[in-house]
């Protein structure tokens, strides 16, 4: 069974940047698709970015795009979310989850999931 470990979150001023690291253990991670979803108390959680192990294909939720980068190292089985330019309501839980196989960003997906990393953007 995988098994996800999330890293990297804290908090940081706006503007800043972050790297998130999701380390995946007790299974292959070859055909996954790994996803960073983000949680709010009171609020629906959101696909923030995901990738595909099979075809390098990533996604961006629009609320993301162009300050967020995901990547992935096959080898050590880590995916890693870089945040960049960082607003405060970029503040929830990180959570690294996987699905066997491809699919679309949505959380409805995925079974396996990580604990949560918590970032915070205040001043």
């Amino acid at each position: 069974q995988l098994r996800l470990v999330e890293s990297g979150g804290g908090l940081v001023q706006p503007g800043g940047s972050l790297r998130l690291s999701c380390a995946a253990s007790g299974g292959t991670f070859d055909d996954y698709t790994i996803g960073w979803f983000r949680q709010v108390p009171g609020k629906e959680r959101e696909g923030a970015s995901c990738i595909s192990f099979t075809d390098n294909i990533a996604y961006f939720a629009p609320s993301v795009k162009g300050r967020f980068t995901i990547s992935k190292d096959s080898t050590e089985k880590m995916v890693y979310l870089e945040m960049n330019s960082l607003k405060p309501e970029d503040t929830a839980k990180y959570y690294c989850a996987a699905h066997d196989g491809y699919v679309v960003c949505d959380e409805d997906y995925f079974a396996i999931w990580g604990r949560g990393t918590l970032v915070t953007v205040s001043s």
